[in-house]
């Protein structure tokens, strides 16, 4: 038995990121992981999708070479390939995590673990040997898995979820993805740069649901463009695989229409880790599948805190590691300020992205009354950058008339690279009239957002909208 300051059951993004901030401040940490450290972000989501994404991107640059005058050719893509140059990143930065935890002399057990009294987690390693751990606080960072369907049985060769999506070593002549949130969308536009014919299908009204509805119009007008086949409320009734290893997938909607391809991809979201860990054993609260806490990240039972995608609220990585850093603090006795959900910024690195951080116009109506809320979209077709690029999208504001900025949403090729000054706008209450005197570099997609500031204040310099 060992017993630390405090003990992490999974080292995901949330349980590294306490173990490594709660190890910085001084406390004695144990870091318990089933798999390998950094969890599903790591090394099967963040950091290998957008890999994929970029090897995507390449593809697409040299198919549009001639209109810049560059003579290339595509010649194919060797999937093979582009899965080394994956796994290479994610060695990389696995090593190098690896490493910096070993720094912060952060004690790593490595096995199942499950709660088996008040803060207290039994491991089991591969050779069956169990060891009993205990801390002062209990910090429960599980993750998530992908969320199946009842109706499509997952095979793992035809029927697939994103973990098997990402060991692929072919590119599928054609693919039904079933799910149009982040993960969806994403590999929605990776198969269809590398060539595949691309149908995607979504039960809701639109994709991308949580975004502001102009950004989802945006994103699905791109897609069609780009020949991704779009169907939105077109819930799936049942799927048929034929016979052999190379037989299609038939897929059923709604409605009586059927879709045929060679592969299909569930993403419907995903699910935390919360069944059979011994969770409410020891009086932690799991309500419709996720860890029911409190602003701080306190489950209720003394001492025990639960962060990242086990949580309610939306599953990203920085979510995890905002959270993660603050329960550290929090037991190190800082009192930090708890982290903020509305100002959580989210981007689907798709092509076009669509990047996000407030209210969304809808959302700011509800909270503050039609009369009270103020929005404005600058068209990126007045920015030099975006012309260069060859991309189309907006910059949306959305503020409190006379009162701060709200929302920032954004659609375009690399307009995640502008949601950190959105964060800023959003966090920090800024009024439109306060960004618009601040000077942005040209030409720079950032540009935009000085634009629309100025426009909003009522000054605009361009034309907009």
């Amino acid at each position: 038995m060992t017993d630390v300051d405090v003990l992490v059951l999974g080292a995901g993004s949330g349980g590294y990121a306490t173990a490594l901030r709660a190890a910085q401040l001084g406390l004695r940490v144990t870091l318990v992981e089933r798999d390998r450290l950094g969890g599903t972000c790591l090394h099967q989501g963040c950091i290998p999708t957008k890999a994929l994404l970029h090897a995507a991107e390449v593809a697409d640059h040299v198919r549009d070479a001639a209109h810049v005058g560059v003579r290339a050719s595509l010649e194919g893509i060797d999937m093979p390939a582009v899965n080394a140059y994956r796994d290479q990143v994610v060695s990389r930065l696995f090593k190098g995590l690896t490493g910096l935890v070993g720094s912060r002399g952060i004690t790593v057990v490595a096995g199942e673990g499950r709660v088996t009294g008040p803060r207290e987690v039994t491991v089991t390693d591969a050779a069956g040997v169990a060891t009993v751990h205990t801390g002062r606080h209990l910090v429960l960072a599980t993750g998530s898995m992908p969320r199946t369907l009842p109706a499509v049985p997952i095979d793992g060769r035809r029927v697939v979820t994103s973990e098997e999506a990402l060991r692929l070593d072919r590119v599928p002549a054609s693919v039904v993805v079933l799910g149009g949130g982040v993960i969806g969308c994403e590999f929605a536009s990776i198969w269809r740069s590398l060539g595949a014919e691309v149908t995607l299908v979504e039960a809701l009204p639109r994709l991308v649901a949580g975004e502001d509805e102009a950004a989802s119009a945006a994103l699905q007008r791109g897609f069609r463009k780009r020949g991704i086949t779009v169907r939105t409320g077109s819930p799936v009734t049942g799927v048929k695989v034929e016979e052999g290893t190379a037989g299609p997938v038939t897929v059923a909607l709604e409605g009586g229409d059927t879709l045929r391809a060679d592969l299909l991809l569930v993403a419907v979201g995903r699910v935390a880790r919360v069944d059979d860990l011994g969770f409410e054993a020891i009086g932690v609260r799991v309500e419709r599948g996720l860890v029911v806490t409190d602003e701080r990240c306190r489950t209720g039972v003394d001492g025990v805190y639960a962060v990242g995608d086990l949580t309610a609220g939306p599953q990203l990585a920085h979510r995890g590691f905002a959270q993660g850093m603050f329960v550290a603090e929090d037991i190190a006795g800082l009192s930090p300020a708890p982290v903020d959900p509305a100002a959580v910024p989210r981007v689907t690195y798709s092509r076009p992205e669509v990047a996000s951080v407030g209210l969304t116009e809808t959302e700011a109506v509800q909270a503050h009354g039609a009369d009270a809320v103020r929005s404005l979209t600058y068209d990126l077709a007045g920015n030099g950058k975006a012309q260069i690029l060859g991309t189309q999208g907006f910059v949306k504001l959305v503020r409190r008339v006379d009162g701060p900025l709200l929302g920032v949403h954004l659609v375009g090729d690399r307009v995640g690279d502008l949601v950190g000054e959105a964060q800023l706008m959003v966090g920090w209450e800024a009024h439109p009239e306060d960004v618009a005197p601040l000077v942005h570099a040209h030409p720079t997609l950032d540009e935009a957002l000085g634009e629309a500031c100025l426009a909003l204040a009522g000054s605009p310099l361009h034309t907009h909208g």
